[in-house]
């Protein structure tokens, strides 16, 4: 059964609790409060007797686990993380052996598994094979992806509220736009910027700028600003403060390369009228980047953009035969687009 997660989350709230759990998604942040939840609607658990945990380094025990007894309790909790049951075996249209003993399994013991354990399976991604196929008729499935930036705003300013510090829908949104929109990665940030501003205190853009840690996507659109604007000495610190702090030349290259092929793509969308969503792939949390891409689309023209993923495209294939030093030729593509 296929449910959302604020059902799940009211459901786990009343006490219940069900036999099989199947989460997945990027959100680790509300996934890790799920298993909180179910945790404490167990009660008691004993590490290594009715509390077992499954990840890719011992998912082959997952079976001698559910068949061993919880001595002294009724029920074992087993948390089983990205074990690869969930996923399909590369081309092939059958499940693995082990795919298989685990859908035979549970197809014959399905009562028994109901009465000893209480299973919760983790998977950043799932593929609907014969696992899930088989799990669908008796688990719980809940797909936690990142949320949308409103209900990030709203569920940040509540944080602030509760430690009597002000901030503005304004400043969170610029938050979001400089840490990005995995909810772990903000808590870390806000809770910062509210012991910053203390008790009564106030968030602001500044202390965000001193404070919190921009990701990359954000220091690029940065860079990206900078260079549509011809500004050379800008665009130039910014890249030197990402080698700084020791970002690799390569992750930098690749990075500046599906900005730039988003930028491109962007532009086709516009003369094919396609929606830039659509065309840039954007998750739900993603679409107020879709200004942002406008904007930038507006610096260059459509030979320039393909100049440069032509520049980029040839600095890796000459880095990578030792012909040219990335740096260098970073920094030169930017004096070059800036000039």
């Amino acid at each position: 059964m296929e449910i959302k997660y604020d059902v799940l989350e009211k459901e786990l709230n009343t006490g219940n609790l069900q036999s099989i759990y199947l989460l997945y998604g990027n959100e680790r942040y509300l996934i890790d409060a799920i298993l909180k939840k179910i945790k404490k609607n167990f009660g008691e658990l004993v590490l290594g007797i009715n509390d077992i945990v499954i990840d890719e380094t011992n998912s082959k025990d997952f079976i001698f686990n559910l068949e061993v007894p919880a001595f002294g309790y009724d029920k074992k909790l087993i948390v089983v993380k990205n074990s690869g049951l969930f996923k399909k075996d590369g081309r092939k249209k059958e499940s693995t052996p082990f795919q298989k003993e685990v859908i035979c399994y549970f197809e014959e013991n399905s009562e028994s598994i109901q009465e000893t354990a209480v299973i919760v399976f983790i998977e950043e991604e799932i593929d609907k094979n014969e696992v899930y196929q088989t799990l669908q008729k008796n688990a719980v499935i809940c797909q936690i992806d990142e949320i949308k930036p409103v209900a990030l705003i709203a569920k940040l300013k509540q944080i602030c509220t509760l430690y009597h510090v002000a901030v503005s829908d304004n400043d969170l949104r610029y938050l979001i736009e400089t840490s990005g929109t995995n909810l772990q990665v903000l808590m870390n940030e806000i809770r910062k910027l509210i012991e910053y501003a203390g008790d009564g205190g106030k968030i602001t853009n500044e202390a965000i700028d001193l404070l919190a840690i921009p990701q990359m996507e954000s220091v690029i659109f940065e860079l990206t600003d900078n260079l549509g604007n011809k500004k050379i000495d800008k665009a130039m610190e910014v890249l030197e403060n990402l080698i700084y702090q020791k970002e690799p030349l390569q992750k930098i290259l690749v990075t500046l390369y599906n900005h730039f092929k988003k930028l491109y793509l962007c532009v086709i969308a516009q003369e094919t009228g396609q929606e830039i969503t659509t065309a840039l792939q954007l998750k739900p949390n993603q679409t107020f980047l879709v200004s942002k891409y406008k904007k930038q689309v507006s610096y260059f023209k459509k030979e320039i953009l393909r100049q440069i993923l032509q520049e980029l495209v040839q600095i890796d294939s000459q880095s990578k035969i030792g012909m040219i030093d990335i740096g260098i030729a970073l920094r030169s593509v930017l004096c070059t687009y800036c000039s």
